[in-house]
């Protein structure tokens, strides 16, 4: 007769659990408020919705910030999101690495033109 003194386990990449589920939930609550406050602010501004409205409505320091965070949030989001698929249902670990690379790689060139695009303003 044999004795079972536990089963083994295999880590592949459990140890996020908590913590990424608890960063896509504030990071969505972030985007969606930053998304109520920026309609709000196309609603009440009177005239025609058009490129100087935009530009107003982005042009104060505190939603460059507030901004900036959005998206810096959106990333992280976006990033756990793209991790978990590929971790998922890419079985290769060698293809698996190699799209996580690749978005990230992308995540990181998409933040750089966003943060252009912002300040720029």
């Amino acid at each position: 007769m044999s004795v079972n003194y536990g089963s083994k386990r295999i880590v592949v990449g459990a140890h996020y659990g908590l913590r990424d589920w608890l960063g896509q939930r504030i990071t969505a609550a972030l985007m969606a408020l930053f998304t109520l406050i920026v309609l709000a602010q196309v609603l009440f501004t009177a005239g025609p919705i058009g490129y100087d409205k935009w530009a107003g409505i982005f042009a104060s320091q505190w939603m460059k910030t507030l901004t900036f965070c959005v998206i810096i949030a959106l990333l992280y989001h976006v990033w756990v999101g793209m991790r978990e698929i590929w971790m998922d249902y890419v079985k290769p670990v060698g293809l698996r690495l190699v799209l996580n690379t690749f978005s990230l790689v992308w995540l990181v060139a998409c933040a750089g033109w966003a943060i252009q695009v912002l300040w720029r303003l």
